[in-house]
């Protein structure tokens, strides 16, 4: 009797997807890496030496990983330390000219890499791996932008960091004060934010020149705070009389930008009205586009460039607006005791002076939900903007001086009375 084979000894061998994926985004990142090494003739290495540079870190942490000897990983960088050496004798002997040791470091960079795909997060990795890639990439852009920054732009830059990195994690994060409102990390946040807004404004001027940086820089501090947008170009108006109608174009396209912002809020809370609530408010962004297009021509024609920024992180007029900031606040919290549900427009007013979020964010959550009617809603919206451009104009005046006020009232006249009008005539 013939005895059937006993397959239960026979076993297929597992397939390790996870550790073929981990080599295969080494050699990519190490290729990638490598080609760009390749186009600055380093001797060191290039497009064979850093896929390989990878595959070595990868398969070392591979091996110490399966047998549990960790001391290979510390073997093979020291084997990659000596390898970056010898292959550089004839420079440190003196007969070749120093030419930096970024190809020595982004190849200790690439083994350890290629090390964490297989020990750690791959998505980790592969953001690392295009971040070098991309640093080495740039580098005669970011060498002329560091060449253009004097001792005092460094001071400013690591005067922010202190600010951002030091003093605002360790702030507490909670209410104190009369009616609770009054939060320590979200007020020195704004001060930060003031200072950070400067500082990106600066660096975009710059990278792409006077009045692209200003433009960009306006596009983008509206999105973020069009309030401290404002301030920022009104000092910087106060200080250069020739930058008067390029700031105030600046502070007009801030505000504009915040519709932008009110339109997204407005999409994520209520998405189910925003036919009710959209229409005047997307009126009342295509006059000030308008705006914006008239009086972007009309400088164009008059100004060639925004003056340099003398100072970009000046702090004194930044704490005067975080202290303003936290009596509005205080402020729109009494207005809310005293007048509740039936008092939205008081608060929509008071709120409007220093943000306009709040205001957009509560009333659409609330009509959204079936508690306040679309037409109240966006009428709130409307007249929080509008305060909004009164503060805004205000503080261009005080900090900026006469001249930028009667520029800015003239570019914000039309959006103003535009919204007063969409108030009293919208069905």
């Amino acid at each position: 009797m013939n005895k059937a084979p006993d397959t239960t000894a026979i076993t297929s061998p597992m397939v390790d997807t996870d550790s073929i994926l981990s080599f295969a985004i080494a050699l990519g990142l190490g290729l990638l890496i490598g080609l760009q090494r390749e186009r600055t003739g380093d001797r060191l290495g290039g497009i064979r030496t850093f896929p390989l540079i990878a595959l070595f870190g990868a398969l070392t942490a591979e091996l110490s990983l399966n047998t549990g000897m960790s001391w290979l990983m510390l073997t093979g960088l020291l084997a990659m330390t000596v390898l970056i050496l010898l292959g550089n004798v004839e420079r440190l002997r003196g007969h070749d000219d120093y030419s930096g040791v970024t190809t020595e470091v982004s190849a200790l960079l690439v083994f350890l890499l290629g090390a964490f795909l297989v020990l750690g997060d791959k998505t980790v990795a592969v953001a690392v791996g295009g971040t070098i890639a991309v640093l080495l990439h740039f580098k005669p852009g970011m060498h002329a932008f560091a060449e253009k920054l004097s001792e005092k732009d460094l001071r400013s830059i690591m005067q922010f960091a202190v600010l951002s990195l030091i003093i605002l994690p360790i702030l507490p994060n909670r209410t104190f004060g009369p009616y609770d409102v009054l939060n320590p990390f979200s007020i020195w946040l704004l001060v930060v934010l003031i200072v950070g807004i400067s500082l990106g404004g600066y660096a975009a001027y710059k990278l792409v020149g006077a009045k692209a940086g200003t433009l960009l820089s306006g596009l983008i501090g509206g999105l973020i705070s069009s309030t401290a947008t404002t301030v920022t170009y009104a000092r910087l108006a106060r200080t250069q009389q020739k930058a008067v109608g390029l700031a105030a174009l600046v502070i007009l396209i801030a505000s504009t930008s915040m519709f932008i912002r009110m339109f997204v809020e407005v999409s994520v809370v209520a998405p189910r009205i925003l036919g009710a609530l959209l229409p005047p408010l997307i009126t009342l962004f295509a006059l000030s586009l308008l705006v914006c297009a008239l009086a972007f021509w009309r400088i164009q024609q008059r100004e060639s460039a925004m003056p340099e920024p003398s100072n970009p992180a000046e702090l004194k007029p930044a704490l005067i607006f975080g202290a303003l900031y936290a009596l509005v606040i205080l402020a729109i919290a009494a207005a809310k005791e005293h007048y509740g549900h039936r008092g939205i427009y008081i608060v929509a007013l008071i709120s409007g002076f220093t943000d306009v979020d709040a205001i957009t964010l509560s009333t659409a959550s609330l009509a959204g939900s079936g508690n306040l009617a679309t037409n109240t809603a966006w009428r709130a919206m409307v007249i929080a903007s509008l305060a909004n451009l009164a503060f805004k104009a205000g503080a261009a005046g005080f900090l900026g001086g006469l001249p930028l006020l009667r520029q800015v009232l003239t570019l914000f006249a039309i959006p103003f009375f535009g919204g007063i009008a969409l108030l009293w005539l919208w069905p």
